[in-house]
């Protein structure tokens, strides 16, 4: 088998050759030519935007995917903001590319597929904003009374404006300032948003300010009536923050009375109509007029009222009170008699004194009577302390003469206590260092003072001081030939 020759290739036959760019092309015209422009409802999947402009997508159901792409040049016109999730119909046409054997769906407009696609979308956001607390009564502001700048949100174009501006200048003129945005369509939530922002970053009004451009009292986002894709701009998330952290109360007006939208929500109040936002934001004149007219009449009433009320409790507070001039003169009259009184008693008084005083003067005694009969008692008194202290020092001298002691046992007594005295001294004085030094020894101290009483102290070259019984001397210690002895040279 292995010397057998070898196989010669089969013949190609008349299956035609092409080449891969023209398999690819004529793919491409069959696509092309078999479908036309087609419309195509799915999911948007992997939703990507390029910096060229270009969105790249793909659609999905249950049962397969097909890519997806919007040029740059129609993104503007796609109708709706694209995003993952969302269920579309989009319409366009299909191709194929070639480089990578794919085929694609070239998309120039989006449309929600349904609108329990759009209300599923709403109700998801919802809840989202819901739970972020956007949604909260206690969040809402009241409107001003009578704002002096309305602030206005909604197209140049159409009833809506003409409503508003009709309305308030029927009621009570005010100036309105339009901030003209596309209510629907592509771009339309971007301008919305960016309007609301925009009057919120305009200076506020200050006193004696001369420029037209300042910050309106009171916003009102509206727009007639449309189907509910053609009010989705007011549906959008960017809008709905927007609204919510305006500073400037907002009155949303979108659509008919029938129509919600999300931005009623997010608002501080919700008018079903513009022309019922225009009411809410300002109020009727004439009637202002006649409410101001009717609460004067009645304040002037209550003050009328009080009044009477007040003078009627003053004329019985005036009956109440005495004549005065009758209290004058009676009080006048009280004085007089008393004063009248006074200029009698006083001399009355005086003489019944003087009177007293001379009764007295006739029983009291003379004077020189008393002070005899006083100095007799004194000396009486006198005589009787002398006698008794005479026999008062008399008796002490006789009882110490009895209590004085002899002189013998006093002097028995010293005798016997200076013996004792003598006997002590003695035992003392034998014991005593002094006495041991008189008999001829010697006390040998070291320089810090201390007593030496071994030769092993007493180092040689070592100083110390000899104290005899008469006085002191120093010495120095010499160690001799003999470990026994120590010298001491003077």
């Amino acid at each position: 088998m292995d010397d057998a020759p070898p196989s010669q290739p089969a013949p190609f036959g008349n299956v035609p050759e092409y080449s891969v760019s023209e398999i690819s092309g004529a793919i491409k015209r069959t696509l092309e030519g078999a479908f036309g422009r087609v419309r195509v409802r799915g999911e948007i999947t992997e939703f990507k935007r390029y910096a060229s402009g270009h969105l790249y997508f793909s659609l999905k159901d249950e049962g397969g995917k097909i890519s997806g792409v919007v040029w740059r040049g129609s993104v503007s016109r796609l109708g709706l903001v694209p995003e993952n999730g969302l269920e579309i119909i989009a319409s366009g046409r299909v191709s194929s590319y070639g480089e990578r054997s794919s085929y694609q769906l070239i998309v120039e407009k989006m449309e929600y597929a349904g609108e329990g696609a759009l209300l599923a979308r709403i109700e998801r956001l919802r809840q989202r904003l819901a739970e972020e607390g956007l949604l909260d009564a206690a969040r809402k502001r009241p409107i001003p009374r009578l704002p002096q700048l309305i602030g206005v949100v909604t197209s140049a174009h159409g009833a809506v404006l003409h409503d508003i501006r009709t309305t308030i200048a029927r009621r009570f003129p005010r100036d309105v300032l339009l901030w003209p945005v596309a209510v629907q369509g592509e771009g339309a939530a971007a301008q919305i948003a960016a309007a609301v922002d925009g009057f919120n970053r305009l200076p506020p009004r200050e006193p004696g300010a001369t420029s037209d451009l300042v910050r309106p009292d009171v916003l009102i986002v509206a727009r007639g009536g449309g189907s509910l894709e053609d009010l989705m701009a007011f549906n959008d998330e960017s809008v709905l923050r927007a609204v919510a952290a305006s500073g400037i109360p907002v009155i949303s007006a979108v659509g008919h009375e029938t129509d919600t939208t999300l931005v009623d929500f997010v608002s501080d109040i919700r008018a079903p109509t513009p022309t019922a936002a225009a009411e809410l934001a300002v109020p009727v004149r004439d009637e202002l007029m006649a409410d101001l007219a009717h609460r004067a009449a009645r304040m002037s009433s209550a003050l009328n009222r009080i009044g009477q009320t007040a003078r009627l409790r003053l004329d019985r507070a005036a009956r109440g009170v005495p004549d005065l001039p009758s209290l004058l003169d009676a009080g006048r009259m009280r004085l007089d008699d008393r004063s009248h009184r006074l200029d009698i008693a006083l001399p009355a008084l005086l003489e019944r004194r003087r009177t007293s005083l001379i009764a007295a003067e006739r029983h009291m005694p003379a004077p020189a009577a008393l002070l005899s009969d006083h100095g007799a008692r004194l000396k009486l008194r006198a005589a009787s302390l002398t006698a008794a202290a005479a026999a008062m020092t008399h008796a002490m001298e006789m009882r110490l003469a009895r209590t004085r002691l002899s002189a013998a046992p006093l002097n028995a007594l010293c005798r016997e206590r200076q013996a004792r005295l003598t006997g002590l001294a003695g035992q003392l004085n034998a014991v005593s260092p002094m006495a041991v030094l008189e008999r001829g020894y010697v006390l040998v101290r070291d320089v810090r003072g201390t007593p030496v009483t071994r030769a092993d102290g007493a180092r040689p070259g070592a100083h110390v001081t000899l104290v005899f019984a008469d006085g002191e001397t120093g010495a120095t210690v010499d160690r001799r030939a003999n470990p026994a002895q120590t010298a001491l040279d003077f």
